[in-house]
This record gives C-alpha cells, structure tokens and sequence, in this order.
C-alpha cells in the first residue's frame, strides 16, 4: 500500500524539512517550526507508522523512509531542501543524502547513529532485550508487534560504514548533545567523515531541539544563514 505522510506545513522561502525521531510525530519540532518558518517554507512530517502517517505494507526501515521523503518531495515538485533530522530522523536524512546528494542543500543530523554501536551500552542493551519481548508476542498483539517494529529500527538500522558518508555533497552540521545517548566518539566520527561538516556539541542530552530550543535554534539558523 502507498502511504501519504502526513505533514504540517508552515511559512514561504526555501524548503526545510523536519524529520523526527523514533516513536514521535511532528510535534517534536514545536519549538523549531514556528521559528523556521520565518526564513523558510517548513515541512514537518510524520515518517511511516508514526502519528497520522499509515503504516502500509513497505518494509518499516530507515532506507523505505528514506525514499518515502523521495516521494513526497517528488509530488510537491520540491527538487532540493534543507532537511533537518532528528535521531531516527537524522539517519533517514544521512541516508537520503547519501543516495540523493543532489535534493538536499543544508543537512543538519542532530543525534544520528551509523549503526547500533554508536548508541551507548546504557540506552542500546534495553532496546535490544525490549525489541526481543515484543518480539514473542508480535504474533498476537498488534500493539507488540508496533513496539517491536519500533524498536528494531534501532536494533537493526541504520547500517551505514563511515566511508560511505562521503557520498553526501551538501553542506552539513552535525549536532548532539554533551550528555546525548549516543556516543560523543560516534557523533565525532560522522562529522569526521562528511566533507566540510560543522560539528557542534550543546550542553544537554539527546532532546535539546525539544529541551534547550534557543540554543538549539540558534546554531541552526546561523548554519543556515551562512
């Protein structure tokens, strides 16, 4: 079945589309919309299987998100954008760009991961023993079935090698917390492999577009500006 992302769409300019993360909706980026949508035309969408966008029969993983965002952009006639994405939302953006370097002019990957061992031990081992418990019960309730399929894009996805990275031609910031879940090492070899990036860390942990919006938004919007 083909889905249709739900979105919300906010103010005129250059296209900049927000991406969030696992288990959320748009309304992750109630702090960054508004804002945002003072330079430019703000898309927000909803991925797959999150708040008002169907599930539909596609495989549930970061590179079928990645070419729903083809599609959508595709259908608005939307041939480049900005694109911010936020922890899964992050890896679908990295992922886009790597295959479509040619749609995206800034990139901005706040909290993204190449693999599941960028994600430290603390946060990675429950997801790991969580996806395994939905999964023995994914046959007979939906909701664990929902959770398992969740969870597996964190168990399972994204599968990116550091090399590949240098596929992405648009200008980049990598962003994350101090305190974030995944791990500074990580964080700092994504920027490493990107040609040209702009790595910026802030006090905070993984949430500080939601927690710590000003701060956030600052560095944004002068990466943007630039």
């Amino acid at each position: 079945m083909n889905i249709k992302n739900y979105y919300k769409e906010s103010g005129e300019g250059f296209p900049l589309i927000l991406l969030h993360g696992n288990g959320e909706n748009h309304e992750y980026f109630i702090h960054q919309i508004a804002e945002f949508s003072k330079t430019h035309r703000v898309l927000a969408l909803d991925t797959r299987g999150h708040g008002k966008t169907p599930r539909g029969d596609a495989p549930f993983t970061i590179a079928q998100f990645a070419e729903d965002l083809k599609v959508f952009m595709e259908k608005r006639e939307i041939k480049k954008a900005d694109i911010l994405g936020f922890s899964d939302g992050g890896n679908i953006a990295m992922v886009f760009a790597m295959k479509y370097p040619d749609c995206v002019r800034n990139l901005i990957l706040n909290g993204a991961n190449l693999d599941g061992k960028g994600v430290k031990a603390s946060v990675q081992i429950p997801i790991i023993l969580g996806y395994r418990l939905a999964g023995l019960f994914a046959s007979k309730s939906p909701r664990a079935c929902h959770n398992a399929e969740l969870l597996g894009l964190m168990v399972h996805d994204p599968n990116v090698k550091p090399k590949d990275l240098r596929k992405i031609r648009a200008r980049t910031l990598v962003i994350a917390g101090t305190k974030d879940m995944i791990k500074r090492s990580h964080t700092e070899l994504i920027a490493h492999n990107i040609t040209g990036a702009e790595l910026v860390f802030l006090e905070g942990d993984h949430f500080i577009a939601n927690k710590r919006p000003e701060a956030f938004n600052e560095v944004v919007e002068r990466f943007l500006q630039t």
